[in-house]
């Protein structure tokens, strides 16, 4: 196209190309160099995507945190269930939110499910110790990784995992993903101490696979493996969605009950559109907490074998969480480290204390945040997304509930698939990489912990290499953080030594 200019001469004025997109101007423009959603490969829709399957993944926390922190204290107290609920949406809402946007990874945060039972059955039970001071303890450990994070050492500790192992990481969290599904669906089961076998786990009840919810896991599963193959944009999120809708019909007809009184039933939430869908939160559980009353009550040697135990779970689990994460979406460098990692341990750090003063326990990275990793999401504008949608359920808590966890089910398992698939990249034939990292992956979801699996698999790493003669070879750091998980696993004869229950 051409155009006469002031000289009388023609300028030529390229038509624009209808292949290529529009150059973003504007508010789009600074929103994709901030997030950098073009240089990680994404769009605005792919992480609006990302977010909202990251969102329909792990909103049954919403709903389960309530149930595990459901009960009372060693004086009898109870923090309530729907305050619990409404503060679990809203710290994770916020703590996602700052992670999107000043970390900037599609990371998602949410009350931490090990940690919370830890507290709730372990912590909690102590005869006359009350819930802020079990709270207390979690904000202390917070407090203390925040300032590891801030001392560099943290971030010095994944810097020195060796390659292999980090890979192990990515493969055993790629398990522990699909285990929580295929458990969450009833496709797998624990087989009752009563059956006295050696074999922990079975198909369904006695070997069978029973109940419509099975059914829906079964569809949703097969409905999204197909889209994945075909390529079907969105297919994450297309396999819950479609799940979800066929789960509500279903339940219509056949009036199925809970798994709290059918084992053949939901396994928690039940697909059933609710009659009332808004509700105002209720916060006031924010900031109830005792720093230091656990220290009195216990006594400070039993307080502080405590924390450490908290501590280290938490320092790990989200150092493997994030590696495993940033791995499967290409953000690691080719040495396999995070750009900006501090920032996303700092969130995380920060998450756990905010998880302690909201009396919900430390909130912690999500492995779920892999469903949305899986629909394309790459950037913070992702976790921004998700975290407003938390923010939205504490005031629709009870629709969220209809989106049971075997519609959701699916989804993890081939988020595992897609994980664990990076296990070629492990050198097996190297007995100082190769053995480790097998306890790494394999440890992470026979134990139903990633820090498990990491204190395994490092110090297997020392002791091998030790064994190998190349003891040379080992970062001090590794020797500390295997010094650290060999405590660790030996907490129960050291309290015992100590004569600490």
């Amino acid at each position: 196209m051409s155009s006469l200019n002031r000289t009388g001469k023609r300028d030529i004025v390229s038509s624009p190309n209808p292949e290529q997109p529009a150059p973003k101007r504007g508010i789009g423009q600074s929103l994709d160099n901030y997030f950098e959603i073009t240089a990680r490969g994404s769009s605005v829709m792919r992480e609006f995507r990302g977010g909202l399957a990251t969102f329909f993944a792990m909103a049954y926390i919403v709903v389960l945190n309530p149930l595990i922190l459901s009960a009372p204290d060693g004086s009898g107290a109870t923090l309530g269930i729907p305050q619990v609920a409404a503060v679990t949406a809203v710290v994770a809402g916020v703590m996602t939110i700052i992670m999107g946007a000043w970390a900037k990874y599609p990371f998602a945060l949410a009350a931490g499910l090990g940690v919370n039972a830890f507290v709730s059955v372990t912590v909690a039970t102590t005869p006359d110790l009350t819930w802020p001071e079990v709270m207390g303890l979690v904000v202390i450990s917070g407090i203390i990784m925040f300032i590891l994070v801030l001392s560099g050492l943290r971030e010095a500790v994944m810097v020195a995992v060796p390659a292999g192992l980090k890979t192990a990481i990515v493969v055993g969290i790629g398990l522990f993903i699909a285990i929580i599904g295929l458990v969450n669906a009833g496709f797998v089961r624990r087989v009752p101490d009563a059956a006295h076998t050696s074999v922990p786990v079975m198909l369904g009840q006695n070997g069978k696979l029973l109940g419509w919810p099975t059914l829906i896991f079964a569809l949703g599963l097969v409905l999204t493996i197909i889209l994945v193959v075909r390529k079907v944009k969105g297919a994450i999120l297309i396999g819950i969605v479609v799940s979800t809708i066929v789960a509500v019909g279903m339940q219509i007809f056949t009036n199925t009950a809970s798994s709290q009184t059918d084992p053949s039933g939901w396994s928690l939430m039940v697909p059933v559109v609710p009659t009332e869908i808004f509700s105002v939160p209720d916060l006031s559980l924010f900031g109830k907490v005792d720093l230091f009353g656990a220290f009195i009550h216990l006594g400070f040697m039993s307080a502080l074998l405590l924390t450490f135990t908290i501590l280290l779970s938490v320092f790990f689990d989200a150092m493997g969480t994030m590696t495993g994460l940033a791995s499967e979406a290409g953000l690691l460098d080719k040495d396999g480290n995070m750009k900006n990692a501090n920032r996303v341990l700092l969130v995380d750090a920060g998450g756990s204390i905010a998880g302690g003063f909201g009396s919900v326990s430390a909130n912690e990275i999500f492995v779920e945040s892999g469903a949305g990793i899986a629909e394309g999401a790459r950037t913070g504008l992702a976790a921004i997304f998700t975290g407003l949608l938390f923010l939205l359920a504490a005031f629709f808590a009870p629709l969220v509930a209809i989106v049971p966890f075997e519609a959701v089910a699916p989804a993890l398992v081939v988020v595992g698939f897609m994980m664990a698939s990076q296990v070629r990249h492990i050198d097996w034939s190297d007995y100082g990489i190769g053995f480790p990292a097998f306890l790494t992956f394999i440890l992470m979801p026979f134990t139903y912990s990633i820090a498990n699996g990491l204190g395994a698999g490092f110090i297997a790493y020392v002791i091998i290499h030790v064994a190998q003669g190349r003891a040379k070879e080992v970062h001090v750091l590794m020797w500390g953080v295997a010094a650290a998980f060999a405590i660790y696993f030996c907490m129960g004869p050291i309290q015992e030594l100590l004569g600490v229950n």
